[in-house]
């Protein structure tokens, strides 16, 4: 299945507020529980199509870590009425385009194309949302499909290998330690009993949502919704998403992965709240003023000025459900150590707590994560991935506290969210060491 590998890469500078820029919006919750979020658009004779499953890797059974991942593989793998990859043929022979992907919170499912053709994508999701095969032939294939795919962007991969070990290394008790596509061990054990009851349970009327976006009429819209979707049954009793609650981190956490690799990376990490925590807006802008950019602090001082470093991140997404990790790492240049690295990143963690940012770079911030937000604008499919990822956490319309909290975020704001957060108590840092070097 194709990915969308930088989804999340563009969350930080996510303030999407669809009202500021006169996109009428509708919604309607159907009598089954689906809901409906409409976005219109017409400048252009395009929609997007989006059908949003509330379950991800965070709400998988120990031992079937993987199993939203490799469910969603086969839900292109045919239904009663349609065989194997007739979707994506219909989809593309009617000009438009498909993809899905899972995250740690949520599944997805979309389609870009002419307005005129949106009736395909309510038929054909409509259809899969309840007429699934699982085919065990099918099966094989895609377990095999997957557990390539885990070889070639993780073990093959040592800076993503590293990711996921410092991931499970930071979480003890809860499931965002598990990789999004799974263990080996575990994507082998999943039998077609598991993806049924994993499908049946979750891909429920009543644990989904559809956003459309662009040039559509509500009204006409909504009825042809209706009139696939609303004859699907909700389950009857609801599904359980609760998960166990991370503890407080009392102490830092190391570890060491050895691989062949050209040059040492670091990553540290720090647990951190999620939106809407207050704190959250000081984060996230943070994250800009240190890498938002190649005028921003960590590229200007650590890959030009010292030059430690080839490149340098700043990863932190505040959509998650549940809180997540700040992130902070890079590559070192060639005849740097990791420690030394380590040890320049720590310095300006250790500037940013001792002295706060200056005006001019809270404001040049809060300027980037608005301007993001117009650019985000020409596409439908933006429009109804932001609206989405809001909707999850309880309402599209929760977009506008996102930005209102950017706007009011203080320089005592963003040195106390530091002083809070980055410290080494807090921290899991994880160190590639290239192989045939000494640690």
């Amino acid at each position: 299945m194709k990915r969308i590998l930088a989804l999340f890469a563009i969350f930080f500078l996510f303030p999407a507020l669809l009202s500021a820029q006169n996109f009428p919006v509708t919604e309607e919750t159907l009598s089954n529980g689906l809901k409906v979020i409409i976005i219109e658009d017409h400048k252009a004779p395009l929609a997007t199509f989006q059908i949003w499953y509330k379950v991800g890797s965070r709400n998988e059974p120990e031992g079937k870590k993987g199993i939203s991942h490799l469910l969603e593989h086969m839900m292109f793998k045919g239904t009663k009425k349609y065989g194997p990859k007739e979707f994506s043929n219909i989809i593309q022979r009617n000009g438009g385009m498909d993809n899905a992907f899972t995250s740690k919170d949520y599944t997805a499912y979309y389609q870009n194309m002419s307005s005129d053709r949106l009736h395909l994508s309510v038929e054909l999701e409509s259809d899969r949302m309840k007429n699934l095969l699982l085919d065990p032939k099918e099966l094989e294939s895609e377990r095999n499909v997957v557990l390539e795919e885990r070889r070639q962007r993780y073990e093959n991969d040592p800076q993503s290998l590293l990711y996921e070990d410092v991931i499970s290394a930071a979480f003890k008790a809860h499931s965002y330690r598990d990789p999004i596509i799974g263990w080996p061990s575990t994507i082998s054990s999943i039998t077609k009993d598991d993806l049924f009851h994993h499908y049946s349970t979750y891909y429920s009327p009543s644990n989904a949502f559809i956003v459309v976006a662009g040039d559509v009429d509500p009204s006409k819209t909504i009825a042809l919704i209706k009139d696939k979707f609303e004859p699907i049954p909700a389950v009857s009793k609801s599904p359980v998403l609760s998960v166990a609650q991370e503890p407080l981190q009392e102490g830092a956490k190391r570890i060491y992965l050895r691989k062949e690799a050209e040059l040492p990376y670091v990553i540290l990490t720090f647990h951190a709240p999620s939106f809407p925590h207050q704190d959250s807006f000081a984060l996230d802008l943070l994250s800009v003023i240190l890498s938002g950019g190649k005028s921003a602090r960590l590229y200007q001082n650590l890959v030009r000025t010292k030059a430690v470093a080839v490149n340098e991140f700043v990863s932190y997404n505040p959509l998650y459900n549940d809180p997540f990790l700040f992130m902070i790492g890079g590559t070192a240049s060639k005849g740097v150590s990791a420690d030394a690295l380590e040890d320049a990143i720590w310095v300006e963690i250790s500037s940013i707590v001792s002295e706060p940012p200056s005006e001019e770079e809270v404001l040049k911030a809060k300027n980037q994560i608005e301007a993001s937000f117009i650019f985000a604008q020409d596409s439908n499919y933006s429009k109804a991935l932001y609206a989405a990822i809001f909707e999850r956490h309880g309402s599209w319309r929760l977009s506008e506290k996102y930005l209102d909290g950017i706007r009011k975020v203080t320089v005592a704001d963003l040195q106390a969210a530091a002083k809070k957060y980055l410290i080494k108590d807090n921290s899991t840092t994880g160190i590639l060491v290239p192989a045939g070097k000494a640690k």
